[in-house]
């Protein structure tokens, strides 16, 4: 099994809205463009997920509303030099 990971991510985000009024503070397991469950925690979701699906073939997301569990921002102090 194989699934395009960024498109479930790109489909999360098209039906966030709704997703939230369902969802809300759940995290969920999706697949194929589809919620496959929703748990508490990131771990529960995890691990149902490489239970049912094998690791790589599913995204977690946690469901709320904004950005603030779709973004990431990272800060390094990493300096290049040529």
């Amino acid at each position: 099994m194989t699934t395009d990971l960024k498109k479930n991510f790109t489909w999360y985000l098209e039906h966030q809205e709704e997703l939230v009024k369902q969802y809300d503070g759940k995290v969920l397991v999706l697949v194929d463009c589809r919620v496959v469950g929703a748990f508490d925690t990131n771990e529960e979701a995890l691990r149902s997920g490489i239970d049912r699906f094998g690791m790589g073939n599913f995204i977690i997301q946690r469901c709320s509303t904004g950005e603030k569990d779709t973004t990431m921002h990272f800060n390094s102090r990493v300096s290049f030099a040529a």
